[in-house]
């Protein structure tokens, strides 16, 4: 009988639930009070304020989205209860990444940081939701193997807004001594090119690493599965008589 996954076998659980929390206590409060005065994100020209009122409920929605995502890839409890697993895994799409992917779209494309960032924006948007539905899908045809990669790869985009934040700082620490010079003191440009750098490479870095867990985790499965496969040996072909030796 194969033994049950314990929570203290996996330690990543508790830190990367501590970062999930500490992210969102920062990240909440400018858009919990409702005042378009407080967002961290410039209201675009194209849409004025009517960009605070979508990226409220994205903020909310992508917060459930992160915050059951935690407790969706946790061994343990998928393992001891698999009915909460299911009701966890409802809430996070159709709760979480549908409403907050949705709104994602619209976004990002009047993102106010240039067209790098747009273009960025709007292809994780896509990717997000694309990558969830298809998980949701293999779920529901009992294709649970399938379910578990695409739901791997929506986790990854998911928690892709922490990494956009630490590239953020890391992008603006580098260039920010280059700012009188290659930049020629345009703070906009700055904001731009750091913006860029975070959008990018907050996503797919963690989709690539995503996609090299993937595939080891294949790798080894196929390793296992052919030790498991007995080798048979050569049939015996048994000579044909000789007349002489009757």
């Amino acid at each position: 009988m194969k033994a049950r996954p314990t929570w203290w076998r996996r330690p990543w659980v508790f830190p990367l639930g501590a970062l999930v929390t500490i992210f969102l206590a920062f990240s909440l409060p400018p858009y919990l009070s409702l005042d378009p005065d407080r967002s961290r994100v410039p209201q675009p020209e194209a849409l004025g304020v009517a960009h605070y009122w979508t990226l409220v409920p994205h903020v909310l929605f992508g917060s459930i989205a992160l915050a059951t995502a935690v407790l969706q890839i946790w061994p343990w409890l998928r393992a001891r209860h698999p009915a909460w697993h299911r009701r966890l895994g409802r809430l996070y799409v159709f709760g979480g990444v549908l409403p907050a992917g949705l709104t994602a779209l619209v976004v990002g494309a009047f993102t106010p940081f240039g067209p790098v960032t747009r273009a960025s924006n709007v292809l994780l948007a896509a990717l997000w939701l694309g990558c969830t539905l298809a998980g949701w899908r293999m779920a529901r045809q009992r294709r649970f193997a399938e379910h578990r990669r695409w739901m791997i790869r929506s986790f990854a985009l998911t928690a892709s807004i922490i990494t956009n934040r630490i590239w953020g700082a890391v992008a603006t620490i580098t260039l920010a001594p280059r700012l009188d010079t290659t930049f020629h003191g345009d703070e906009v440009l700055f904001g731009w090119v750091v913006s860029g750098v975070a959008a990018w490479l907050g996503w797919t870095l963690p989709l690539l690493a995503a996609e090299w867990w993937l595939e080891r985790d294949r790798s080894r499965s196929r390793r296992l599965r052919d030790r498991r496969i007995p080798v048979q040996p050569d049939p015996v072909v048994a000579e044909p008589a000789v007349a002489g030796n009757r």
